[in-house]
């Protein structure tokens, strides 16, 4: 899948105009695959990981494109190429909104209907919190983070979840984004240790509304038009 991903996602770029001779060139990065066996990556996270790279959107830091309705996130260097794939486990609520003043509630104090992961593009990077040492901030307003999964509570079966062969199991979290802890020390630390941009597809939202210049830059080419008081343990 990775392979084919890589293929996919170089085809993109070139189309763009962005791959140049020594890229074509050069030998395919080893990635990591954690994702289920025959598990596809759509091709809206195909076409938007190349609009990235292409606009150079991140300014050459490291970005994520994560698919909460497909419970995977894809880890990109700065270079633009793919470092690794894996499932991951979201907000139990689906929506896309940040609730207001969600930061400053203890996780019981949530609401259900509020545990959502919200959509959109966030500049993220380590940072403090009260209870969890130095996390992984995506949002830090909305106090949502990337973090390894751990035992928590053992009702919550979180290791079966991301284990699970399908996504239909992996909303469980209070909003934050956990992954497999060989993926998170191996993939997502060294990667973002200096901080990166997380692209987080919607839910509800259109592609349109959660990505303005992604949407009209994919309309351009088409021809058409477009009209510390957070908690880490989530």
């Amino acid at each position: 899948m990775i392979r084919a991903l890589a293929g996919a996602l170089a085809l993109a770029l070139a189309s763009g105009g962005v791959a140049h001779a020594d890229e074509s060139a050069a030998p395919p990065v080893e990635s990591v695959d954690l994702l289920p066996k025959g598990q596809d990556v759509s091709e809206a996270v195909i076409e938007l990981a190349g609009w990235v790279v292409a606009s150079e959107d991140t300014q050459g830091y490291p970005f994520a494109v994560i698919d909460k309705a497909a419970a995977q996130i894809l880890v990109f260097g700065g270079d633009g190429r793919l470092r690794g794939a894996a499932p991951g486990l979201f907000g139990s609520a689906v929506g896309d909104h940040t609730a207001p003043g969600i930061a400053g509630l203890a996780l019981r104090e949530i609401p259900g209907r509020d545990r959502t992961t919200p959509a959109g593009r966030f500049i993220g990077g380590y940072g403090p919190s009260i209870d969890a040492g130095r996390v992984l901030w995506v949002d830090y307003d909305s106090a949502v983070s990337i973090h390894p999964t751990a035992a928590g509570v053992p009702s919550e079966k979180r290791a079966e979840r991301l284990a699970s062969p399908t996504p239909d199991d992996n909303r469980v979290t209070h909003g934050c984004i956990n992954v497999a802890p060989e993926f998170y020390d191996a993939i997502v630390r060294p990667t973002f240790e200096r901080g990166g941009v997380f692209y987080i597809l919607p839910d509800e939202d259109s592609l349109d509304e959660t990505f303005p210049e992604f949407a009209q830059s994919r309309a351009a080419a088409q021809g058409g038009d477009t009209g510390s008081n957070r908690s880490a343990s989530q």
